[in-house]
């Protein structure tokens, strides 16, 4: 897969091969993280990266794009049968500029976005005060219960009723819990407000069943390619109805419908010319989460979670909400008297990957939480079961309430080595 690179730029060579290495020996429990198979990364690595294509299928600022144009059809066509919608955007480069895009497309800069607080599990796209969200439009938060952790849609509707924002943002980076798509629309409705839901981390349970889908109740849907949908860096804007309710309310001098104002907010709005060989390798992921399967492994995911909680839940670990109901759950190590950051440095040496993060309420700063998040969207796709996450979670228990034992690391890092080799990753390829 590295031939031509390695006579070109050993160098270059030499850290892939360290990254491979690294990936095939190590836990993988990032829940935003997923390996994409070898299908998409021939795609993502192919020729299309050559090509120039400003605008849209038959209508480029560029000529040669008729081989283009059938790829991204095809990616487009694909994304709207998948996630049953009547508009889909390939185009944007990741998740942060697709949420920029719908931003730009419905609001005006000092318009009032309503989204989940950075600290209580949000994203920094959704009003993060130091984010272009926060910056060029009125940012304002909900969060969690502080007894529950959970959504309170009551106090998410009574912040919405007191600050009438014109868009509400649905969807998190660290909630373990399912998303009432429903009960946000209510809230919309009742503020005339845009929905956005952001199911960036849940888009492949969504596609497999495992969670309830935004498509009857958003009037626009931002996605990220890769976590749960395994497919490569990227992202899609989804619109279910291309006629939305309150279009002329927001937009009365426009013409143009939401899917024209969502495609002309990426191109000439914020974009240049996309990248094709992202496009094919979106349009390869696509192809596999229709398939059979991909619902088993999306099931598996969910299964691998709750088996991850469960184990952690039995030596007395603190886990926000209490368990999860999708694909990741987030730890509060104070009990443990670690940090987050010690935490996650102390997995890293034994060769499990996880990422600090804050806890709702968190009393630290975001580079030394509170607490650690986990997922099973990658182990999941290495073929890891429910057996095998009972077995990670002992060994992460053991880990992290003795770890200034070297024995105890040791015999960690020898069982991981164990486990990884149970289950290889990407064999197909050469040492």
């Amino acid at each position: 897969m590295l031939s031509h690179l390695k006579k070109t730029d050993p160098e270059t060579t030499s850290w892939l091969e360290q990254e491979l290495a690294r990936q095939r020996q190590g836990l993988e429990l990032i829940p935003s993280e997923n390996f994409a198979s070898l299908a998409v990364m021939e795609a993502l690595g192919s020729v299309l990266t050559n090509k120039y294509s400003e605008g849209y299928p038959g209508k480029r600022y560029y000529g040669g794009n008729q081989f283009i144009d059938q790829v991204e059809e095809l990616a487009r066509g694909r994304a709207k049968a998948l996630f049953g919608v009547e508009h889909a955007n390939v185009q944007p480069y990741s998740g942060s500029p697709a949420n920029q895009a719908a931003y730009f497309a419905l609001l005006k800069p000092g318009d009032t976005v309503l989204g989940m607080g950075l600290a209580q599990g949000g994203h920094l796209t959704h009003g993060y005060k130091l984010n272009f969200s926060g910056r060029y439009y009125q940012g304002v938060s909900y969060g969690v219960d502080p007894k529950t952790h959970r959504l309170d849609y009551e106090a998410i509707r009574k912040i919405a009723l007191q600050t009438k924002p014109k868009l509400i943002v649905c969807g998190a980076t660290a909630y373990p819990r399912l998303i009432d798509f429903a009960a946000f629309r209510a809230i919309a409705d009742e503020v005339q407000a845009y929905l956005l839901a952001d199911i960036s981390h849940i888009a492949g349970l969504v596609v497999g069943g495992l969670h309830p889908s935004p498509v009857p109740y958003a009037d626009v849907i931002m996605t990220t390619t890769h976590k749960t949908l395994r497919g490569p860096r990227g992202a899609m804007l989804l619109i279910p109805r291309v006629l939305d309710r309150f279009h002329d309310l927001y937009h009365p001098a426009s013409k143009r419908n939401l899917a024209e104002l969502i495609d002309a907010a990426i191109i000439p709005g914020l974009q240049g010319g996309p990248h094709n060989h992202q496009t094919a390798a979106i349009a390869v992921c696509l192809k596999e989460a229709a398939q059979p399967d991909f619902k088993t492994y999306a099931q598996q995911i969910v299964i691998n979670a709750q088996a991850l909680a469960k184990t952690l839940a039995r030596q007395n670990f603190r886990l926000i909400t209490g368990g999860t109901d999708n694909h990741l759950l987030l730890i509060d190590v104070s009990p443990l008297g670690l940090t987050g950051q010690q935490a996650e440095a102390t997995l890293d040496s034994v060769n499990i990957t996880v990422n600090k993060n804050l806890i709702p309420y968190d009393t630290r700063t975001p580079l030394d939480p509170s607490g650690i998040r986990l997922g099973t969207p990658a182990l999941t796709s290495r073929g890891f079961t429910a057996e095998d996450m009972i077995q990670v979670g002992e060994v992460i228990g053991q880990v992290l309430t003795q770890p200034g034992d070297p024995a105890v690391l040791a015999t960690a890092k020898q069982k991981v080595k164990a486990l990884t080799a149970e289950h290889p990753l990407y064999p197909e390829l050469k040492n």
